[in-house]
């Protein structure tokens, strides 16, 4: 029988690895050429991650040592898993599990729909100058550091001069000490959390209506539709794609909270509720300067947010076709 592989004299076989390798290294040379203006601007963005965000994950290794400063990272003794097994049998984890999760559980129930409403608002409001208050007021402070943002929030709650408690006075009730209080500070941290960003976040989705095409509209006017019927049938559905990847980070992050608001907000009286991951971290790490302990403290925080980022992305997916990969 005729040889498979061979027809009228030709050889039929497959280029070897070296010669696709080589094949697939051309092209990514041809590609780097013709965008390089654009890998030039990418650029300090990537020395930036492989500096910063990279380099320290060499450091991780301390988690599993009794790191000593004057032995270094390398000379430092290996002991396992024996910070883990410390953290996980302490009464602090599942003190700390809590608080975390539901701080960022509720910053994510709460405050993710907010920036939408927002930039929903924004798109249809046609009173320009009330639009462009209401701009101003929203984004201001993503201009502002947490420091700022924290006092003015302590600020405004002041038993003695706040705002909040003055108002509170006029009214004819008796003021209300937030800031010492376990059951506020939940609400006070996800309601400053929800005015510092809004703004901020509304921008991302007022880019996204932009690129919807006003035929769309148009269309729909014609057949009779209403303002409010198109928002809801235009409007939110070509916004999905973008609330969907917002969405997938912002429950990867969820776990994540930054320990400089919570610092600057809680007392010792709040802390039964308001001490997270990332304050324990500091107290452990800076303050008593137990940095193996501590390590391993933050790399079971960011297991944690890695393995919520990846179920969010495959339940996404799943659910409605879009996720960050």
């Amino acid at each position: 029988m005729p040889n498979p592989s061979t027809d009228k004299g030709l050889t039929l076989s497959k280029p070897s690895l070296l010669s696709r390798i080589t094949a697939s290294f051309m092209r990514t040379l041809k590609h780097m050429k013709r965008d390089r203006q654009l890998l030039l601007l990418f650029l300090p963005c990537l020395i930036f991650y492989i500096i910063f965000r990279y380099g320290p994950l060499y450091g991780l290794i301390i988690a599993f040592k009794d790191y000593s400063v004057f032995e270094g990272i390398i000379g430092s003794k290996w002991v396992g898993l024996k910070h883990f097994v410390r953290f996980f049998s302490s009464n602090d984890f599942l003190l700390l599990f809590k608080n975390t999760l539901a701080l960022g559980f509720f910053a994510l129930i709460f405050g993710f729909p907010v920036p939408i409403l927002l930039a929903i608002s924004l798109n249809e409001l046609r009173v320009k100058w009330l639009k462009k208050s209401i701009q101003t007021f929203t984004y201001l402070p993503s201009f502002l550091s947490v420091v700022i943002v924290s006092s003015m929030v302590i600020d405004f709650l002041s038993p003695s001069s706040g705002l909040i408690n003055k108002l509170i006075a006029a009214l004819g009730f008796e003021k209300i000490y937030f800031l010492i209080m376990p059951e506020w500070f939940r609400t006070i941290y996800v309601a400053s959390d929800i005015w510092a960003l809004m703004g901020y976040e509304a921008i991302i989705y007022l880019a996204a209506i932009a690129g919807i095409s006003p035929t769309l509209y148009e269309a729909a006017k014609v057949d009779g539709s209403s303002r409010l019927r198109s928002m809801w049938h235009i409007t939110i559905p070509s916004l999905m794609p973008t609330i969907l990847i917002l969405f997938i980070m912002k429950t990867g992050n969820m776990i994540r909270i930054g320990y400089e608001k919570v610092l600057l907000l809680y007392t010792p009286t709040t802390y039964e509720v308001a001490d997270v991951f990332s304050t324990y971290v500091y107290r452990k790490g800076l303050v008593e300067a137990n940095y193996s302990y501590a390590a391993a403290v933050g790399m079971f925080e960011a297991l944690v947010a890695m393995i919520m980022l990846l179920s969010a992305n495959f339940i996404s997916r799943k659910a409605g076709g879009k996720g960050l990969w």
